[in-house]
């Protein structure tokens, strides 16, 4: 069994889905894709196949002060959070960059916390050393557990799931705001499940019958929705500029690391920056790679960065980008793949006009003399 570049993979063995037919593997461990990227796709946006997802990361945390002591330190309300309804938190520094994402379930005694690959470790670490005298215990459980996906229950129903997360990404969150335009938002079919599994239950259903699919297919289907995720992120990045406030920050709780810049760009001010969609030209065979640059075509001015790319089943070639908050919205771009010049048409998600919502009236400039009205 080969990677996708043709290399080997000394630790597939890690996946019990490497026994299945056609296996390449992404380099990381898991599958790229069974041989087949585009019809694997189709089967798992109709909800009849899995996706091994096995080097996401599990953190649990439990204590009966669980959910008020995470609601103190993440975007998201989670103060009463009902045992299995599903949400999502980030944690950000204190000027609102975003350092941690994690998808979030409680199940009445411990809070499940699935992260994106390597963010398991750095997320409970840092959970630790906020403990202070509160009734917490974090671990960090991804040894013990395999995350896969499905867009429906069936596939994964025979399987016993610990614990199961579906994405509320297809409707903006109470207490969220989106900045995308809502008429026919790409995001509103969107309905990934991730599913907790034991390593025999993930034994099991790698031993079934049940159609897989690679990274490569759900990366695709993610890009087509506009979903953001961590891999989407650099160290300067607040949630506005990904339309993460659409399901992960909760703009009228509490206090919390982070929360001024969230509201002094919100209401007062605009992201620096906005994700886009490109619709690349695919004719020369050939795709940037993440965190390619990207460029103005008119000037060949830096304007940003690529920061996930795949071929869809129906888009075609596209990928998401961040760029300037200046950029034309109407500007053709481009960007590099291996020595050749790709074009790219923008579509937008996050607007050049995205922020300062709140209604705040202008102030006479000083020293300023009204006039008298006749």
């Amino acid at each position: 069994m080969s990677n996708a570049d043709g290399t080997t993979s000394p630790d597939r063995e890690g996946t019990p889905f490497a026994t299945r037919d056609g296996y390449v593997d992404d380099g990381a461990g898991v599958a790229a894709h069974y041989g087949n990227p585009l019809g694997e796709q189709r089967l798992l946006e109709r909800g009849r196949a899995v996706v091994d997802l096995g080097t996401y990361g599990v953190v649990t945390v439990t204590g009966p002060d669980r959910l008020s002591w995470l609601n103190s330190m993440t975007t998201q309300l989670l103060l009463g959070l009902a045992p299995g309804v599903p949400t999502e938190t980030l944690v950000l520094d204190a000027s609102g960059r975003l350092e941690h994402a994690a998808r979030v379930v409680d199940d009445g005694t411990t809070t499940w916390l699935v992260t994106d690959p390597g963010d398991a470790a750095p997320l409970a670490a840092w959970l630790t050393s906020m403990r202070f005298m509160l009734r917490v215990d974090v671990a960090d459980r991804s040894a013990e557990h395999r995350v896969v996906g499905a867009f429906a229950d069936a596939p994964l129903a025979a399987f016993a799931p610990v614990v199961t997360w579906t994405d509320p990404w297809a409707a903006i969150a109470v207490g969220g705001w989106s900045y995308a335009d809502p008429s026919g938002h790409p995001g509103r079919d969107w309905s990934l499940r991730l599913a907790v599994l034991t390593p025999a239950d993930a034994a099991a259903l790698a031993a079934s019958d049940v159609p897989v699919a690679g990274t490569l297919a759900l990366e695709a289907l993610r890009i087509a929705a506009w979903r953001p995720r961590l891999a989407d992120a650099d160290e300067r990045t607040i949630p506005h500029e990904l339309d993460w406030m659409r399901s992960a920050v909760h703009l009228d709780k509490g206090c919390y690391r982070g929360q001024e810049t969230v509201a002094k760009v919100h209401n007062l001010g605009h992201p620096p920056r906005r994700l886009v969609l490109l619709h690349l030209d695919g004719s020369q065979g050939v795709l940037p790679a993440p965190g390619a640059v990207v460029r103005a075509q008119s000037d060949d001015a830096e304007v940003g960065r690529v920061t996930a790319v795949a071929t869809h089943h129906e888009l075609g070639p596209i990928a998401l980008a961040v760029v300037k908050r200046t950029v034309d919205p109407t500007a053709v771009l481009v960007t590099d793949a291996e020595d050749t010049v790709v074009t790219a048409a923008q579509q937008v998600i996050v607007p050049p006009s995205a922020g300062a919502t709140a209604d705040v009236p202008r102030m006479p400039r000083l020293g300023a003399v009204r006039r008298p009205t006749s």
